[in-house]
Parts: structure tokens; sequence; C-alpha cells
């Protein structure tokens, strides 16, 4: 930046921090306190949008102010002594710095440090900064602490997941032990509960068009929350795992709902929500595997995420286009996401040395350096030395007055440090069940001032203990067919932490392969078999049987038909049992190769002899099929019924009599077509022609010379 560019920015919070936003009738009455009293007063009722975000340094222990829209720091309060890794939340006129045992207010105007006052419980909030607002949710406590005027506390009565905010100022959050949908309007201090989740089904609760919607995570649904309760449930498309996190609000049509346990982030259409229009397909976006992610956060255009592995943070745009990916400089933990109210997601580094500015529009991310601004700046002063603009003369020297807070921290004692406090309930427990085992697998615990220095793991019968930089385990040696809650806390220094549990689980081992036979007939047709195998103990739900080519069924019997199977085919069953309650179990599989015979040409059919016995002729044929099942008929005065033939055949034409020579016709088919041979001369009969003529044969040899002249 040149001489004159840092001239011309003054180092103040008044002209970065707040962008007033008023609705046309407040202008009006601004403009007529102007023409009446010659001077504008702020109309009653005005609301501002904060812009920008407040980012603690832990390095110079002070709090900075980044302006979103020119990523610059503009703004700096001390406030030393603050626990690291702090929070800073912004309301109208002022700043907190917010951390597990003490909120320390600072004025925004003077950057003075003022009043402390204790949080309701000693954990790591969740912020929203919205009009009326600040709000500290402390989830795992159920506490609401709004900063705003008035000041209150408002118990929710349980543990909360995730809250959501609408721009009116109202608070949405959801019981996780109860499934209560509760709303706190902006300026009251009670819970309004207007809504429930079935019992025994968890879920998140996000926004759509600036509305409040609930993501039932155990019914794979969206519903609408109303006055009136859950609207009609929306089908997702998709089976999400139990730590499904959905993103803060939709992206136009699409909701972004990221599941951990399978590594991937859906982008779900949201079109009939509030309507009949149908579904399109949901949008699945490959992430890293291995690696731990974030929960969604959402701007108008774009969804950020943070890959807590490689301390990275991706954009997607609604189609699910990765639009950048960015390192997150600085280190310590996990990076922390936080919405602003002007449509930007900034990424604090957990050690507030750098933030990263995230573009609500089109994903553009941009790292601003707060080291270096701490380094250069001094609380709440502008530029040393700034030169003036071009043109004009040098502005007089004025004796330079230490900054307003520099009284306060002079007469004030630093603030204590605080202890450390054993670490809050691990996120996002979630567990499979195998074959004598269930997987566990969780998220970090907040720290709460102390390293985790390991995670119990518990359940009844047994217990383990893994490393603090752990996120799931495997326990085995249990008995299939029981049912099992495992249970995870988080250990410091400090003590032993809450408990998180996943659903109860049941393990159990799949069954067996089934013995199968595989049988081609004509036409492509193969039927199918297979014997009931060994399930282990589990209930059979059904088998799973498919062909090469021919999809997958499910059936409880134990045979089936393949129609059209062309060419060689693997014919495999599956059975799928399950225990108790628990989830479905697919077994080994039980497999046949079959073949299909394919024509490989039409096929011919050759007459090699015929003979007389009693009223029988017997009429030798050498037929081909080219390959293909293949059926032959003999005519003689009639046809008779279809036989398969193949090679050496013998038909049979019955019930008949002749005299001297006659004439038979052989026909032969398959699928590829048919072909036709005549033969015509005196039957044998043990060797010699044999001459009867009877009333019988008297009539056919009549009959067949008719049929000749015609």
């Amino acid at each position: 930046m040149s001489t004159d560019e840092k001239g011309s920015k003054k180092f103040s919070v008044i002209a970065r921090t707040r962008a007033a936003v008023a609705l046309l009738v407040a202008g009006c009455l601004a403009l007529v306190g102007l023409a009446v009293t010659g001077q504008a007063a702020t109309p009653e009722g005005l609301e501002f949008v904060q812009v920008g975000h407040w980012v603690y340094n832990d390095a110079s222990e002070s709090a900075f102010h980044v302006d979103g829209s020119t990523n610059q720091v503009d703004a700096r309060a001390n406030v030393p002594g603050a626990e690291r890794g702090s929070q800073v939340v912004q309301g109208d006129n002022s700043g907190y710095v917010v951390e597990r045992t003490r909120i320390t207010e600072f004025d925004k105007a003077t950057l003075g440090v003022g009043e402390t006052m204790p949080p309701p419980a000693p954990e790591t909030p969740y912020v929203l900064e919205v009009v009326g607002g600040p709000y500290l949710v402390y989830r795992n406590a159920g506490q609401i602490v709004r900063l705003g005027d008035p000041t209150a506390t408002v118990p929710a009565g349980g543990p909360l997941s995730r809250p959501v905010a609408t721009t009116d100022g109202t608070i949405w959050v959801h019981r996780i032990d109860s499934g209560s949908i509760c709303e706190l309007p902006k300026g009251t201090a009670v819970l309004a509960c207007t809504a429930q989740l079935p019992p025994g089904h968890a879920g998140a609760l996000t926004l759509v068009d600036d509305r409040p919607a609930v993501l039932d995570t155990t019914g794979d649904a969206l519903h609408r929350v109303g006055p009136e309760g859950l609207g009609e449930a929306l089908p997702l498309g998709i089976k999400l795992s139990p730590s499904a996190q959905v993103a803060n609000s939709a992206v136009g049509d699409r909701l972004a709902i990221a599941d951990p346990e399978r590594n991937q982030l859906h982008l779900i259409d949201i079109g009939g929500l509030d309507n009949d229009s149908p579904a399109a397909k949901p949008i699945s976006v490959e992430l890293t595997k291995g690696s731990r992610f974030s929960s969604p956060v959402s701007g108008s255009n774009v969804v950020a995420m943070v890959d807590e592995t490689r301390q990275e943070v991706l954009t997607y745009d609604r189609s699910g286009t990765l639009k950048s990916t960015t390192k997150v400089p600085g280190q310590g933990q996990t990076p922390r996401l936080a919405k602003g109210e002007d449509d930007r997601i900034y990424v604090d580094s957990s050690d507030g040395s750098h933030v990263l500015v995230v573009n609500g529009q089109d994903g553009k991310i941009v790292d601003v350096d707060v080291d270096k601004a701490a380094n250069s700046q001094t609380a709440g002063a502008p530029p040393a030395n700034p030169e003036p603009p071009p043109g004009n003369a040098p502005p007089a020297q004025q004796p330079q007055q230490p900054p307003p807070d520099t009284q306060v921290k002079k007469a004030a004692a630093p603030p204590p440090v605080a202890k450390a406090t054993p670490p809050g309930a691990p996120r996002n427990v979630s567990a499979t069940a195998g074959n004598g085992t269930i997987k566990v697998s969780w998220g970090a615990a907040a720290d709460n001032g102390a390293r985790i220095t390991g995670y119990r793991v518990s359940w009844p019968g047994g217990s383990t203990r893994v490393g603090g930089s752990s996120r799931g385990t495997t326990v085995s040696g249990l008995a299939n067919g029981s049912s099992y809650v495992i249970t995870v806390v988080a250990e410091n220094s400090a003590g032993v932490g809450a408990g998180a549990s996943a659903k109860a689980l049941i393990p159990g081992k799949a069954a067996g392969a089934p013995v199968v036979t595989a049988n081609a007939g004509t036409g492509g047709n193969v039927s199918v078999s297979w014997t009931r195998p060994d399930l282990n103990g589990g209930t059979l739900v059904h088998y799973l049987v498919s062909a090469t080519g021919k999809g997958e069924r499910k059936l409880s019997a134990t045979s089936t038909e393949f129609t059209g199977v062309t060419g060689t085919a693997t014919v495999t069953v599956r059975a799928v049992t399950k225990f108790g309650s628990g989830p479905t179990l697919t077994g080994a599989a039980g497999s046949k190769k079959v073949t299909a015979p394919v024509a490989s040409g039409p096929p011919t059919i050759t007459i090699t002899q015929v003979r007389g016995k009693d009223d029988k002729l017997l009429v030798s044929v050498n037929a081909n099929g080219k390959g293909a099942p293949a059926t032959c008929t003999a005519e003689f005065f009639g046809e008779t019924k279809p036989t398969a033939c193949s090679g050496a055949t013998t038909l049979t034409i019955s019930g008949v009599s002749w005299i001297g020579a006659i004439t038979i016709t052989a026909t032969i088919k398959t699928s590829a077509g048919t072909a036709s041979d005549e033969w015509r001369g005196v039957p044998t009969v043990n060797g010699g022609a044999f001459f009867w003529l009877g009333p019988m044969a008297l009539v056919g040899l009549r009959r067949r010379k008719d049929k000749e002249l015609l």
C-alpha cells in the first residue's frame, strides 16, 4: 500500500463496523427531522447490520476488527489476559471477548475496556451475531445469553444442537433430549416451543428462505417448522449417517449436508419443501478420505467447510463445484468459522494470527494477516505519521493524546487468568455394529483451558481409554444379539467432562453363503435355486438375488427365474438378516456361473432314414441348432408336437397308414431361425420296403395326390 493510501485510511472503527440498513419509512423520518430541526436524528427502531468481524489475537492480547469489504484490519482494542483462542462478538455499540469463565466488554467507539461478567457455564459457546444480540448459546448447559439490550440469560431446560437465527432477530433452538424445537423472539426472555421431532429421532436446525426447518437425520427428511408444528416431510433421496451435519442455511434451492462417516457433501434439492414440485436428484461430492471436516457454513451462493486434518478451507457452489481451497495459516487447534451479517464467512486461525475472508457470492478467499497489523498499529490509533492528501497543506501538529482505553488500563488491574475446567462433551458421537464389535467415532470435545489428555469409551461390561488426539476406536468381544450403548467422555488435567452416547446398537454376525444352482433353458431363460444358509443367530429379512445385466431382486423364496439372459452370466445370492431392532446385515455371497446358449447361425436338419413300425413312422434326423436350443417336428398328413432335438434324433409319427412312396417333411427351429428337409420314398420295415394297401392308405394317398395337384 502506498503512503497516500495509508494517509487516506483512518484507523476508525466507527466508519468500518456499521452499515446502516434502514426501511424506507425510517429514512423518511430522518429526512423530516433534518428539515424541521436542521439536524438528522437517528429514528427510533433503526437497525444496523454489523459489517466485518472481530478476532482475538493471542500474541498481542488484543481484539482486532477485520473489514470484509476491504480485507483490512481497521481497529484494535487491547484486552490483556484473555484466554488463548478466545472468541470476539459484536453488537451495535459494544464488542465482547468471550472466554469460558469470563466475558469482557469493550466500547467500539472508544475501544476502551469496560465491565466483565461471568458466563452461565464454563464451556465454549456457539455465537450468533444478529439484530437484538449478540447471543451466546451454551449448548451443553442449555443456556442462552443475550448480550444485547436488554441483557438476559434464558434457560432452555436441556442440551441443545446448533441454533439458527432469522434476520428479524428470532433465535431457534432444538432440545437434543426431548426433540422440542423452540423460538426466542427478539427482546423476549422466554422460549416458546412450537414443534417436536418424533421420539428417538435426531435432528438439526437450518434456514430455508429465512424461515426455520429441521433436518430429521433418523428419518432422512426435511420438515418446515411453523406455529402448528412440523410441516410435511420432504424426503432427501439419500441415507444419512447419524453424525450428518447440515449447513446453517440453504444456498438457493440446495441445502448442504456433510456426512463425515461417508466422506461426502450432499446438496439436496429443497424446491419441494413448500410446494408439490418434484425434487431433483441430490448432488453428492466426495470429500478427502481420512480427513475430519467442520459443519458446513453457507453464504448467499457458496458453502464453506474446513478440512480440520489438513487445515484447509474449501468452498463449493450450489452445483457442488469446488470454487477455492486455501490453507489456514497459524498454529494451534481447529480453525473457527463464523457467518457475518455482511454475507461473508470468516475463518479464524485458532491463535487469531490470521482471518480468511470468504466472499459469500463467489467463494473467493482472502487471507488477512492480523499478526502483521498487530506489529504495525497501536490500539485505536491511525497509522503513524500519515501524509497529507496531495495539493493540501500539511495539517498542524497536534499534541498526541493517549487512547481513551489507556486510562482504563492504567486504572484497572490486569484481569486474572481463568483456571482450566473439565472438558466439554465429545461432539457427534456415532457408532456402527459388526460381528461382536461396535465401531465408535466422535468429534473433538472443547478443552476448556487444558489439553485433552484422553477419551474414555465405556459400555455395559467394560471400558477402554484412547489418546487425546483419537477420534474413534473399535470395541470388540461383544455378544452378538445383545444391545449396547457406547458412551464417550473426555479427560484433561482439570478432570473428566460430561459424557455423550451413541444410539443403542446390537452387534451380530452376517449370514453365510447360500449354495446356488443355475440352469439355462431355451430362449435365454435361466432358472435359479439356492439353499438356506447359516443365519448365525439372526432373523432372515430377505434374499438379494442378482444376475449379470438383470439387476437385483429382494425375495423371500429360495428360487426364481431370469429371462433374456445371453452369454455367460453370474448369479449371486445373499441373505439379509438382522438382530432385534438393530440394522440389517448383508451376508456372504453364494454365486454360480451359467451360460445361455447363443446361436452361431441358422439351424440345419437332414432326414437320414424313415422306418415303419405298426401304425407309426419313425423319422431319423440329424439336427444342428448351431449352439442354440432347438425343437424339431415331422409332417405327414399332420405335424407332430415339437420335440427338443440335437444331433441324431428320432421323431415319431403315430396313427398312420401308407402304401408305396410317401413324402415326409422335418423342420427345426431355434432363436436364430427355421430350416426344413424333405424325404420321398418307401419306408422300410425290417430292412425292406413295406407294401400294404388298405382303406386308410388309399385315403391317405388320395389326399396326398390332391395336395400335389394343388
